[in-house]
């Protein structure tokens, strides 16, 4: 590898989002499913729902927890990939 695809290798390695899961839990640890899939990036968030087809921009990634979690009972986390 050349000195610029090292360059490059190591500007895509510093700048890559982080990958995070929003996981909406049932009951007492009984069930659990991912509601939804993210990239955090420094200013923001976007995330993409699973099962629910919405995309969406958000100041930061706990902001998607708190939207996945439901009148259902369901709580929602993070789980970082």
């Amino acid at each position: 590898m050349d000195s610029y695809d090292e360059f490059v290798a190591e500007l895509v390695s510093d700048d890559a989002p982080r990958l995070f899961a929003v996981v909406r839990e049932y009951g007492d640890r009984e069930d659990a499913d991912v509601a939804a899939w993210g990239m955090a990036f420094p200013d923001r968030a976007e995330v993409v729902g699973v099962e629910r087809r919405v995309r969406m921009s958000l100041r930061d990634p706990e902001r998607a927890a708190r939207l996945f979690a439901g009148g259902d009972g369901a709580r929602a986390r993070l789980v970082w990939c």
